[in-house]
């Protein structure tokens, strides 16, 4: 089934990116995200129904009986184009018990579920991954302490120094909680050091002047994603995108901690509690190369993994049983099945249902396809 789809302003996004890939006018505003997905926030649509609708009207339909099992009647991921012109915030995500906990705890002390100081939109997790339409960068878990002391020393700013020395000397368990801690609460003046900063932290700075953040994101590891690269972002690893264009599957949940580079609700305590201090590079997920162009990438979680299809004509049939949102983002994919068929366009996107009858995809193109993680 075709999808209607929706397409998120918010002010970090590129004005341009997406009508480019979409081949539509720009409107002016930043266009951010576009969302294929049941999520109730703006849930993607077929004939003018929600697809949430659609799969509580029939889940083991829809979903197919295990993932109907799973995950209840939802959509156990969301699937993205994201389109980053500005430095998003910086932030974290919770775990399962985090997110049950947080939830509960804000529902008890009642406060609206679209209150700007609201943390936990749901009970659920939110692990995501990120795979590069175009080069794509950004900050993604905690350095080695030892490498940020020494960069905090070259910066050569003496607010610095105390904070370079306990990343040196105290284990990394006790200094980063530490550091993170004091410098989001203001006791250093970014103004102090944004001159002294380098290209990637003082593009943070231009977006965002003053933000405590700026000093935070100094803690975290830089990456860059060349074109079908991709990265996994677990429970508790803080990240900052910071430029480019992506594919993104989540959990299909709305819950972000925000500690910086951002206008919105920052709850220090709450984040402290939820960051993974562990220190940490970039988990890269090496896609699997199966027949006729197919590359899956699997992270270590069951709510999805990611399927592109670089599609040189040649059909594939694709599996059953599941539920599979699809996704054009170059040229053109045409899905076939027992009720028809469908061109899909860049930016245009589908739904198989699991009871759909041996769909199957051809076309020229490149499509992604999110699909449940264990299959």
């Amino acid at each position: 089934m075709a999808l209607t789809t929706s397409i998120r302003s918010y002010d970090w996004g590129s004005a341009t990116a997406l009508p480019e890939l979409l081949g539509t006018a720009p409107t002016g505003r930043p266009q951010a995200e576009l969302w294929v997905g049941a999520h109730p926030a703006a849930p993607s649509s077929a004939d003018g129904t929600p697809l949430t609708e659609l799969i509580a009207a029939d889940p083991e339909g829809m979903l197919g009986a295990p993932a109907a099992e799973r995950f209840g009647a939802s959509l156990p991921y969301l699937l993205k184009i994201l389109a980053v012109e500005r430095p998003l915030s910086l932030q974290v995500h919770p775990t399962v018990a985090q997110a049950e906990a947080g939830f509960a705890a804000e529902e008890a002390r009642g406060i609206p579920i679209d209150d700007r100081a609201r943390s936990y939109k749901d009970p659920y997790h939110k692990p995501e991954m990120i795979c590069a339409i175009t080069d794509f960068h950004g900050l993604c878990g905690f350095r080695e302490p030892s490498a940020t002391a020494d960069l905090l020393e070259n910066l050569g700013v003496d607010d610095l120094l105390p904070w370079a020395a306990m990343l040196r000397e105290e284990p990394a368990e006790k200094a980063l909680p530490t550091v993170l801690a004091e410098m989001l609460d203001g006791r250093v003046p970014v103004s102090r050091v944004e001159r002294s900063l380098g290209p990637v932290h003082a593009g943070i700075a231009r977006a965002h002047p003053d933000d405590p953040g700026i000093l935070a994101a100094l803690l975290l590891n830089h990456f860059t994603l060349r074109p079908g690269q991709a990265i996994f972002l677990d429970a508790g690893v803080p990240h900052c995108y910071l430029g480019g264009l992506g594919v993104e599957v989540m959990a299909n949940s709305d819950n972000i901690l925000r500690c910086g580079l951002t206008g919105k609700h920052v709850d220090v305590p709450e984040l402290l509690r939820v960051v993974d201090f562990a220190p940490t590079t970039p988990h890269q997920v090496a896609p699997d190369a199966g027949p006729g162009g197919e590359f899956r990438y699997s992270p270590p979680v069951r709510d999805f993994a990611l399927v592109r299809h670089d599609l040189d004509g040649t059909a594939h049939e694709l599996p059953t049983g599941i539920p599979q949102a699809l996704l054009c983002v170059q040229g053109e994919a045409r899905l076939t099945g027992q009720t028809g068929a469908l061109t899909l366009r860049p930016g245009e996107a589908a739904f198989v249902p699991a009871n759909a009858s041996t769909p199957k995809l051809t076309g020229e193109g490149t499509l992604y396809r999110a699909v449940p993680g264990d299959h």
